[in-house]
């Protein structure tokens, strides 16, 4: 875990799937005087406990983690409530964790934040499932040989699936790239993540439906499926929190067009037998987000969206000075 020894108000950020709280290390670094940054490692990720995901639990293995952490007394928060920033299925545990506790948060800031309805086999801004079993999400749609070589370490660029490429590909907007140093430092995080059918990507079960896979009951892309992941009551949390969605316009993994989404896949030919628009359409993530946060702030809630040009996955890293400048100022506004 990453976290500043000055005293301050506390600001906790929670790391996306296949990344660690080390991809927050520049953005603690710039912090403006008066805030403490926190940034651990989720349950199997980085120098975590290797514990099992309950996917039928949704995100709240990963929610109650949280709590125990802020309530430990060796982090000294006593009864200080924290600002919370997510990244991709960190916005989702953050939005979790602010309605399974409610009045604990200051504020929460979602960055590229997984939909509402989770991800895959979902066909409409209500997250109408594409078939009932909702085929079409979970733990078998990773792919395989990605998450062979996760296991395997492998931190060369030598394939499509490699790591550092599909980091390189997909977290940040093509041509952008850290600088070598942090670029092995951020392969070396995502290579600790643990790997199995408890952990990424989890189990699977078959379906009669295309394409022909259905999520399982444990392991993290399970935990993210519609089947088990509903934010939809975040609407309705009171007291509510100032809310700040920042997004980049080039996202290739949480968008309306996702790469990693077998509709989108399906639709471009990529997934042979797909059914068509009318079935399984790309999942609209961006217009799932914006419906729960649009019925938000129509019971009086503050949310801004805030949409980066070029950027892709990582604001906070491909943009950090916009973000920082976004970030820092909304902190101002409703500290």
């Amino acid at each position: 875990m990453l976290a500043a020894d000055r005293e301050g108000v506390p600001v906790v950020f929670i790391h996306g799937n296949c990344s660690s709280g080390r991809f927050f290390e520049d953005v603690l670094a710039a912090l403006p005087a008066g805030y403490r940054g926190i940034a651990p490692d989720m349950r199997g990720y980085g120098d975590s406990e290797a514990l099992e995901i309950d996917a039928t639990r949704g995100l709240r293995d990963w929610s109650d983690d949280l709590r125990a952490l802020l309530q430990h007394q060796d982090l000294g928060l006593g009864d200080a409530r924290p600002h919370l920033v997510g990244w991709s299925v960190g916005g989702g545990v953050i939005m979790q964790y602010a309605m399974d506790n409610p009045g604990a948060v200051a504020s929460l800031t979602l960055l590229a934040p997984v939909s509402p309805h989770g991800f895959g086999g979902t066909k409409d801004a209500a997250g109408t499932p594409c078939f009932e079993d909702y085929a079409g999400s979970g733990g078998g749609t990773a792919n395989a040989d990605f998450a062979k070589r996760l296991s395997a370490k492998d931190a060369s660029d030598e394939a499509d699936t490699s790591p550092r490429r599909v980091m390189n590909q997909y977290y940040f907007r093509p041509p952008f790239r850290v600088s070598p140093e942090k670029e092995d430092l951020f392969v070396s995080e995502i290579l600790k993540m643990k790997v199995g059918e408890g952990h990424y990507p989890g189990d699977l079960s078959t379906s009669k439906n295309w394409p022909t896979l259905a999520p399982g009951v444990r392991g993290v892309n399970n935990a993210f499926a519609p089947k088990y992941l509903n934010l939809t009551g975040f609407a309705a949390l009171a007291p509510q929190p100032p809310v700040l969605w920042i997004r980049g316009a080039e996202d290739q993994i949480v968008s309306d067009s996702s790469l990693f989404d077998l509709g989108f896949l399906g639709k471009l030919g990529a997934v042979p037998g797909w059914p068509g628009d009318e079935v399984f359409p790309p999942q609209p993530m961006i217009g799932q987000t914006r419906a729960v946060l649009d019925a938000y702030r129509a019971r009086g809630g503050r949310v801004r969206e805030e949409v980066l040009p070029e950027v892709g996955h990582s604001p906070h890293i491909e943009a950090q000075a916009a973000f920082l400048d976004l970030f820092t100022r909304f902190l101002a506004e409703v500290r």
